[in-house]
């Protein structure tokens, strides 16, 4: 774990009343859409070298094909990494890139706008994270998981004071 999101030595969301969101319906079809593409190219490639198009396609030509797929794979499962760990100390957001910790204080509040796809962290000056891991298609379970990161917002508010 980095010294970016560690706290006293601490992991993120191992805290007092800590929880563990990830989304549900795009992690699902992250995973059903990377083996689907995967196998998509692994046919393309076996089926290269078999049909007639004109073209003389060698053994190199199929291995790039299925690297190519992998690649495509790999950049679908981009979309399973949503994560957030709450504690109350603070809370650690990752999307599809690297994680980001922000301890409540630097936090304003915790927000779901009507007609949003995703929760967003208000920050100052009208800056705001989104949080792609508490999802609106998710429905009942987003509205748990908002609740309860607002729950450690609220305690954690209400304790510093």
């Amino acid at each position: 774990m980095s010294a970016r999101t560690e706290q006293n030595g601490v992991r993120p969301g191992t805290g007092p009343g800590a929880v563990t969101i990830r989304p549900r319906l795009a992690l699902r079809l992250s995973w059903i859409g990377a083996v689907l593409t995967l196998v998509l190219f692994v046919v393309i490639a076996v089926i290269l070298r078999t049909s007639e198009t004109g073209v003389f396609f060698r053994l190199a030509d199929q291995v790039s094909m299925v690297l190519l797929g992998a690649l495509i794979a790999g950049g679908i499962l981009l979309f399973a990494r949503p994560r957030v760990r709450a504690d109350e100390n603070g809370i650690e957001v990752r999307n599809t890139g690297l994680p980001k910790y922000l301890p409540w204080e630097a936090v304003y509040g915790v927000a779901f706008p009507d007609g949003a796809s995703w929760a967003r962290l208000d920050l100052e000056d009208d800056e705001y994270l989104p949080v792609l891991a508490i999802q609106a298609v998710d429905r009942q379970y987003a509205v748990d998981s908002i609740r309860a990161v607002r729950e450690l917002h609220t305690r954690s508010a209400d304790g510093s004071s």
